[in-house]
């Protein structure tokens, strides 16, 4: 099976729970929270497949984050001179 055969199954099945849910919601009635929480549930299990959709349509190199080269070459000492410890204070202060 294919990627997109699989997201097409999974929105099979999440259309069958929302149907299922209409169902069981016209015999419980909305009780309380607990139908709502469901429902909540089940809507957002929609949208997260609806982005997976999105997803595995981009190509490849669309997603793929670009590189970033790091230099082999020293940094200038004379950044790390004249600051302060970040989380360590002041050379010429100590800690309460």
């Amino acid at each position: 099976m294919s990627v997109h055969d699989d997201i097409t199954a999974v929105q099979r099945c999440l259309d069958d729970l929302q149907r299922s849910l209409g169902r069981l919601e016209q015999h419980l009635g909305t009780i309380g929270l607990d139908m709502r929480r469901v429902r909540m549930d089940a809507a957002h299990l929609s949208e997260s497949v609806a982005l997976l959709r999105d997803a595995a349509s981009t190509p490849d190199a669309a997603r793929r984050p670009d590189l970033v080269t790091i230099s082999d070459t020293p940094y200038d000492i004379s950044l790390w001179t004249d600051t302060d410890d970040e989380g360590l204070g002041a050379r010429d202060r100590h800690a309460p």
